[in-house]
């Protein structure tokens, strides 16, 4: 959004003192509702003065376009509906080995983590995805304005909650930017290891615990980021580290 204000600032600044006056007029009293707002007022302006063509307002949509591919997902407002809807169907297009538990596959299950991998051996693997979103931490815009590109510098803070370590192998962490969606794969003692975990998310929540994942901490994880084709790799790999002796 950043890139896209600017660009329109600069093509702005071209025009006359009398339509400069008027557009500022007009943007100071506007009301905006979805999909008319400010940038679409801007851009149909401009257009309307000559100061930008169709095929640059195509270039300039082409270019937002491409910075902000996975925008949609942080208009997700439902909790459940991104981590549990979008964030377990993300990981099972790019897995499709991974299986939804139920109690004929696991008799103990009830609901404690979100998949299965099965080894050849017949060992079964337990995966806890835990995603979340990538915004700016000192703005209270919705989740849609505030949400940062993978190169932005302003802080942001995302918290892994509802931690349980003894109820899976492995966890999959999911991290969304505007632009790009990052992939971390931990066996669960190094979750437990790691000096950013806090035991006891609530007062009272016995075994359950957060991780804060942020711009301040972000690179410490860089051995546990994963390309998307190899999650199932390093989930075999993570699920052999939690059950080796070190």
């Amino acid at each position: 959004m950043e890139i896209l204000k600017k660009k329109l600032e600069d093509i702005i600044k071209s025009l006359s003192k009398n339509d400069d006056n008027s557009l500022k007029n007009r943007l100071e009293n506007l009301i905006s509702v979805y999909p008319f707002n400010e940038y679409e007022y801007i851009i149909s302006t401009l257009l309307g003065l000559h100061k930008i063509t169709l095929d640059e307002y195509l270039e300039i949509r082409d270019e937002y376009v491409a910075r902000n591919m996975y925008l949609y997902i942080f208009e997700i407002s439902a909790p459940r509906g991104f981590g549990e809807q979008w964030a377990q169907g993300h990981l099972k297009e790019l897995a499709p080995g991974l299986i939804k538990p139920t109690k004929k596959l696991d008799p103990t299950y009830s609901g404690e983590y979100d998949f299965l991998y099965e080894l050849p051996n017949k060992e079964k693997i337990r995966i806890e995805v835990k995603a979340s979103r990538a915004v700016d931490f000192n703005s209270r815009e919705p989740l849609y304005v505030k949400a940062l590109s993978w190169e932005s510098k302003l802080p942001f803070d995302m918290n892994f909650q509802q931690v349980k370590l003894k109820c899976c192998d492995v966890f999959v962490w999911v991290g969304v930017w505007r632009d790009t969606i990052k992939y971390w794969v931990l066996a669960s003692k190094e979750v437990a290891k790691n000096k950013y975990y806090s035991k006891g998310q609530h007062r009272g929540n016995i075994g359950e615990g957060q991780l804060h994942l942020k711009d301040e901490n972000i690179k410490k994880f860089e051995k546990y980021e994963v390309k998307p084709t190899e999650l199932v790799q390093k989930i075999v790999e993570a699920y052999n580290r939690q059950h080796s002796k070190k």
